[in-house]
């Protein structure tokens, strides 16, 4: 999976999906868009600027970023991209990539004749 920095993700792994956990505190669900294209998992998404602080007087110290966003990952071949779901809950975006039917390991019994 290939990436820029922001926003902040995580990614792991078990045996039936991947798990991509993202940070997007202060943003509304509706301001956050997932799409899958050609294998690449898209994040966008736009933080937009709180203007009432701006009528509070001036700023003497700004750190917070506002504005557009993108991230995108190639997904790992066994995902099966219909099975994506995705929630946003406090500020945190959780995506889970299911891997396809095909690609989970499978115990096979062999009877020794």
């Amino acid at each position: 999976m290939t990436s820029t920095s922001w926003p902040r993700v995580d990614i792991t792994e078990d045996k039936n999906a991947y798990h991509l956990k993202a940070d997007l505190p202060g943003m509304s669900k509706d301001d956050i868009k997932v799409n899958v294209e050609n294998g690449v998992l898209s994040i966008t998404g736009e933080k937009k600027e709180e203007k009432k602080e701006h009528e509070k007087g001036r700023f003497y110290h700004y750190e917070r970023s506002y504005g557009s966003f993108s991230r995108s990952f190639n997904l790992p071949e066994d995902t099966d991209p219909a099975r994506i779901e995705a929630s946003y809950n406090n500020g945190v975006l959780d995506l889970t990539l299911a891997k396809s039917e095909k690609a989970k390991p499978k115990a096979i019994d062999v009877k020794v004749k």
